[in-house]
């Protein structure tokens, strides 16, 4: 069967806090033929681990990258590199992934009012307000 996970499927695998739905998101997962995995899906997941769960931005990275390298397991690639360099510099995945997108959609620049994305995105980011 091929699956698109819900974020709280993800969640629950990730760190089992309710042990029998972390248990059933695990087997599930593994069981799959195909684990498509959206990109709202992961930029949600960053948030609720860093944010609901306290779990520094390392072990979301590290998180994220071994999700992504399963077999199983279809992520669009580059814009996960993305928002995980992001990540890595201090920043927030789904800003990453926000700029990534948005180039490819013809943006030429990534306009916010997050002070630290700016300063991460560069020449490619302008300040809003």
């Amino acid at each position: 069967m091929n699956i698109t996970p819900d974020t709280n499927v993800l969640v629950r695998a990730i760190v089992e806090d309710d042990a029998a739905q972390g248990e059933f998101a695990q087997k599930a997962l593994e069981a799959a033929e195909l684990v498509a995995v959206t990109l709202p899906t992961l930029c949600e997941m960053a948030w609720v681990l860093a944010r609901g769960y306290k779990i520094p931005a390392e072990r979301i990275a590290s998180t994220i990258r071994r999700l992504s390298g399963v077999e199983n397991v279809a992520v669009d690639r580059a814009a996960v590199e993305a928002g995980l360099a992001m990540l890595d510099a201090g920043g927030d995945f789904a800003d990453g992934v926000i700029a990534h997108e948005g180039r490819l959609l013809g943006g030429a620049i990534f306009f916010s009012f997050d002070k630290r994305a700016v300063e991460l995105l560069g020449d490619f980011a302008i300040l809003a307000g």
